[in-house]
């Protein structure tokens, strides 16, 4: 019983917007759609204004007749453009990703997403990763530039690998890092290093968090995690649960085997915000590692 895959498309990896890409030069095409262009603000801590599970969109002509520095162009949403833009505060009801991302509406998660990573990516190549030179946003947002050198940068994403281990039956391996409450469990995840494959990284990073090596890595999908600017893949391994447990680099502060019954009563249950007193919490629905587990506990 190996071949269990992720419960549905993970919530963050909806993309259906059109991200127009051939429009972020084009200077005379993004002056004449910002006329009617939707506009998304995003505060300091990456909130957004929400109404009844949807977000609230500004028009992009309140900022001017055209488009300002600093707003990022998002694509092409029902005939209209969308831009995005940092600002210091918001009225009304906000909430960040975490917090409504299941409730959004495809398009509505695909925009937010790309918002979050963008300018959390702009918070941080204020200079030049090649030269230390000052660095200015171009193509709408999606590079930036040198303006002493030219150089130009894009934004980064960095590859982290989260594995579901199990036993090849019916006994999946779940830790939680030392700062995480009691009985708040997940599945293993860790950074891609340079110079190694996504497999090799599974394999690593399993062995030095828990001290136990795995077989049979299979790769099950992905999703963008703008926390600040990761990218989950998502991978099942399978391994022996008589091997010790071992916290070799610091990072785990327990590890245990669980039953799929016990999965399976944790998923019924919620998540993380549900009741403390839940023997297992689970990681909410918009982490891959939800749909990880629950695609292993239908089997």
């Amino acid at each position: 019983m190996t071949g269990f895959a992720l419960s549905g498309t993970p919530l963050l990896s909806r993309t259906v917007v059109d991200r127009a890409e051939e429009l972020r030069s084009d200077e005379d095409a993004l002056r004449t759609g910002w006329a009617d262009a939707k506009l998304l603000r995003v505060d300091r801590r990456n909130q957004v204004r929400v109404s009844d599970g949807a977000l609230v969109f500004g028009e992009a002509s309140e900022l001017g007749p055209e488009p300002v520095a600093g707003a990022i162009f998002l694509g092409i949403r029902d005939g209209r453009h969308v831009w995005a833009t940092r600002v210091l505060a918001q009225t009304g009801t906000v909430a960040d990703l975490r917090r409504v991302g299941e409730h959004l509406d495809d398009a509505d998660a695909d925009l937010l997403v790309s918002a979050v990573a963008l300018l959390n990516w702009h918070d941080n190549a204020g200079y030049s990763a090649v030269d230390g030179s000052p660095t200015r946003p171009t193509m709408s947002g999606w590079s930036r530039i040198s303006t002493d050198t030219g150089h130009q940068e894009f934004p980064r994403t960095d590859p982290a690998i989260i594995c579901l281990v199990h036993d090849g039956h019916d006994r999946v391996l779940l830790a939680r890092q030392p700062v995480w409450p009691e009985r708040r469990f997940s599945v293993l995840a860790g950074f891609v290093e340079a110079g190694e494959s996504l497999e090799s990284c599974v394999v690593r990073e399993i062995r030095e968090e828990v001290g136990v090596e795995v077989r049979d890595v299979r790769y099950l999908g992905s999703q963008p995690w703008p926390f600040p600017r990761s990218l989950m893949l998502g991978f099942a391994a399978i391994a022996d649960p008589e091997q010790a447990l071992d916290f070799r680099d610091g990072e785990i502060g327990e590890a245990r085997w669980f039953t799929r019954e016990e999965v399976r009563a944790a998923l019924a249950t919620g998540d993380w915000a549900s009741a403390d007193d839940a023997p297992l919490l689970l990681p909410g629905s918009i982490s891959i590692a939800r749909g990880m587990l629950e695609g292993w506990a239908k089997e």
